[in-house]
């Protein structure tokens, strides 16, 4: 028996098509797109973008690439797709949310074949590009809030105090949390301090030229890392740090580089780690006994702890938050 032929009456659905909502990344420099991005674009049937100023468009045109404005709705779209066309629209970072919308409606309608829908990245935000942002908000910031405008360096050196010992904090208490807000707090006062460094007239420097040299001495402190040195153990590596450190410095003293604003207890044993680091044997001073010798006792506990590895001035600090949680059961808080 023959197989019946097919009805010719029988019409078969056309190709829907294919939408292709292409995004770029306001972070990355324009016309830098990934490769199938490229193909995409020159084999489209038509590329639309409703910002005008949309930075990708002066180098598109340079490519060959025609793109129209225009905001069609998801109707119009579908409708400029069928017969198997591709159609791209050129979005930003974010995406086109109402044109999404508007498909995902109309698809969910039935009344229609939607085509093809594809989101593509045309470039991709590398590891710290928000950073990016948070310069060009903080310079904004510089320029028109009158707080920030008038704000200098030694100004805003309280504040970097309050941030460090908060985040300090934040780590102590375990608060995921709280420790990025505390770490985002401390980073605004690098880029607020890096910011106001530009206006000086005499020697400005920028952000760029802080981490420039933080890249650099990273890489120079760690040869085993960028080098043809090695280190097998935390030891090797400390022993690299304080060769090239003291390299860099060229230092005649081990106090020097040691802030003596800091706590007494951690400045107490910053210079004790110096010492014992140097091979150094220096005696503790004794107090006067008329004149009182806490301080001296608590400079001979401090060494002591820095020598059994302990860091007193967290140590002193752990016994003190227990003592106000006493102080906070006595007065019948509860927790």
């Amino acid at each position: 028996m023959n197989a019946e032929a097919p009805d010719a009456s029988v019409e078969t659905p056309a190709d829907p098509g294919r939408i292709v909502l292409l995004t770029a990344s306001h972070r990355v420099a324009p016309g830098l797109l990934s490769w199938p991005a490229w193909q995409t674009l020159h084999a489209a049937d038509r590329v639309l973008c409703a910002d005008r100023d949309q930075p990708q468009l002066p180098y598109l045109r340079e490519a060959g690439v025609h793109v129209e404005h225009a905001t069609p709705s998801a109707d119009e779209l579908v409708a400029d797709c069928a017969g198997g066309r591709t159609v791209v629209v050129l979005t930003d970072g974010e995406g086109n949310a109402p044109l999404t919308d508007g498909l995902a409606r109309l698809g969910g309608s039935g009344r229609v074949a939607m085509p093809d829908l594809e989101l593509l990245p045309g470039s991709y935000d590398l590891p710290g590009a928000r950073l990016l942002d948070l310069v060009q908000v903080m310079d904004r910031i510089r320029r028109v809030c009158p707080w920030t405008s008038q704000k200098t360096h030694r100004g805003l050196a309280k504040y970097a105090i309050e941030e460090a010992y908060e985040l300090v904090e934040a780590i102590e208490d375990g608060d995921r949390d709280e420790l990025r807000e505390e770490l985002g707090d401390v980073l605004l006062q690098v880029v607020f301090h890096a910011r106001i460094a530009e206006e000086d007239p005499e020697e400005p420097f920028a952000i760029d030229d802080v981490a420039g040299g933080l890249v650099e001495k990273l890489i120079h402190r760690h040869p085993h890392v960028f080098g043809d040195e090695t280190a097998e153990t935390p030891e090797d590596v400390h022993a690299h740090w304080l060769r090239t450190k003291a390299i860099e410095k060229q230092r005649t003293s081990v106090t020097e580089g040691v802030p003596l604003g800091q706590p007494g207890l951690a400045l107490a044993a910053k210079l004790a780690s110096r010492v014992r680091t140097a091979g150094l044997d220096v005696p503790l001073p004794t107090g006067d006994p008329s004149g009182g010798s806490i301080g001296y006792d608590l400079l001979a506990l401090a060494v002591a702890a820095e020598a059994n590895g302990t860091d007193p001035e967290a140590a002193l600090r752990a016994a003190a938050r227990a003592y106000r949680d006493a102080i906070l059961a006595a007065e019948g808080h509860a927790g």
